[in-house]
């Protein structure tokens, strides 16, 4: 039984490969800076060993190959160890690519928004109809066990990130993949602490772009300008477009908050969706699936079923409590664009309610500021704004809540966030939490604070 050892092992995509490789047979190890739930707790039940911190001892359980992930950087002393025995070692990506995805049909999502959303609902119209897909997604879909699975068929779906791929190779993970079947959400400035601008960004998109083949077929939305540079610079495949009036998949409202929708390809109506979820951005999201699946034969009647059976995915304006009338959520939005389409989902859904948004600037982009003139913007879709100013940000809060007008305030503290909710929320309002981390354990601690209030 070949061992491998996986560095940063408890992020989504390095967890989520660990699955899969213990699926195949792999004896699989890991180490990570931090190991807490919920992903230590999913590898540990897979029977996953895991060790907490980077003591270059763990090398003794001599592992055929180490799989690096991108947290890694050239000091860490496991890492270095790595290189001074001339020790085998690979990206997660590019042993994804080898050990899994070789000779299968992947159908690949990428975009700067709604990655694991899209991913999510394409799986599970894949497995409603019976097709058994693989897939990889970084978060935790509602309608599966896990963020990942090998699947009984030759239909594997992914994630495809545009971060890059290890401190050895800056490409972007998603250039791995080989897609045949290629959603482009949509594409904004991100990642700031890798990418210099959004040229460089649409680089690798085009760099992704030239490897689909000539019998696949890329999906994107016809308004996205950014993605109409990168499609402009050469494309090699089919396309179909989402949402415009001249887009192939079209849709009509049903409901004002998207609950409810007609869908159309190419001028026909092709089914209704009724479902649980709320906004635009999840509409949007639904067509690019509906698409996706129909490349590898799923009618789009049969996937608008699958869709009204979606459970929504963890940390995605997730419902995890209601105490005394306030209903709180947790949301991973950590751009603008996520923030204010998250929100103005939510005032759709709820009308005069008020809203009040607590929110955690955790991104590397966000805290480096890049969108900082933006973020009050975002939020005017909420009736109050709590930002968390947390230690070491190079820019102030306080200034983005005095420029953002309206009821926003800063504070430096989680027990100050938690004692002003506790004192002016009420019965009938509705509480979004948005971070991309565990915001210091925020949600649970509201859940308590509120209710002994």
């Amino acid at each position: 039984m070949q061992h491998i050892h996986i560095l940063g092992i408890c992020g989504t995509f390095m967890g989520s490969l660990a699955i899969l490789a213990k699926q195949l047979g792999y004896r699989v190890t890991g180490a990570d800076a931090q190991v807490y739930p919920p992903m230590s707790t999913q590898l540990e039940a897979a029977g996953i060993e895991l060790i907490e911190g980077w003591d270059p001892a763990q090398l003794d359980l001599a592992p055929d190959v180490v799989v690096v992930g991108n947290v890694i950087s050239r000091g860490n002393p496991v890492m270095e160890l790595v290189l001074n025995r001339l020790i085998p070692y690979t990206s997660g990506p590019a042993w994804l690519a080898e050990h899994v995805l070789r000779d299968r049909w992947v159908l690949a999502v990428a975009g700067t928004h709604g990655k694991t959303t899209t991913s999510s609902m394409l799986a599970w119209i894949l497995q409603y109809a019976d097709m058994e897909p693989g897939y990889l997604i970084g978060g935790v879909p509602q309608n599966f066990t896990a963020s990942a699975s090998l699947g009984g068929s030759g239909f594997f779906v992914i994630e495809a990130d545009e971060y890059d791929a290890a401190f050895f190779d800056k490409r972007s993970k998603f250039l791995h993949y080989r897609p045949r079947t290629t959603v482009l959400n949509n594409l904004e400035y991100d990642h700031a602490d890798i990418f210099p601008d959004l040229a460089a960004i649409q680089r690798q998109f085009h760099h992704l772009v030239r490897i689909v083949p000539s019998e696949g077929l890329i999906i994107y939305p016809s308004d996205d300008v950014a993605l109409a540079a990168v499609l402009e610079q050469g494309c090699w495949s089919p396309t179909q477009t989402l949402s415009g009036p001249k887009a192939n998949w079209q849709f009509e409202l049903l409901a004002a908050d998207a609950s409810q929708f007609r869908v159309r390809f190419e001028g026909q109506d092709v089914g209704e969706i009724h479902w649980a979820l709320t906004g635009m951005h999840n509409l949007h999201n639904a067509l690019a699936a509906i698409a996706a699946a129909r490349h590898v034969g799923v009618e789009p009647h049969t996937s608008c079923a699958a869709l009204g059976e979606f459970a929504g995915v963890k940390r995605r304006m997730e419902l995890v409590g209601e105490v005394k009338g306030r209903r709180i959520y947790d949301d991973f939005a950590h751009h603008p664009t996520a923030i204010a389409t998250t929100l103005a989902g939510l005032r759709a859904k709820v009308g005069a309610a008020r809203i009040i948004a607590i929110i955690e600037p955790r991104s590397n982009t966000m805290k480096q500021g890049v969108h900082a003139t933006s973020l009050g913007a975002a939020c005017q879709a909420a009736d109050n704004v709590i930002w968390f100013e947390p230690p070491g940000l190079h820019w102030l809060l306080n200034d983005v809540a005095k420029a953002a007008g309206g009821d926003h305030r800063a504070f430096r503290t989680i027990d100050d966030i938690l004692q002003w909710l506790t004192a002016h929320s009420r019965s009938g309002d509705h509480l979004v939490i948005m971070s991309n981390g565990g915001f210091g354990g925020i949600h649970q601690r509201l859940v308590e604070a509120l209710a002994h209030a």
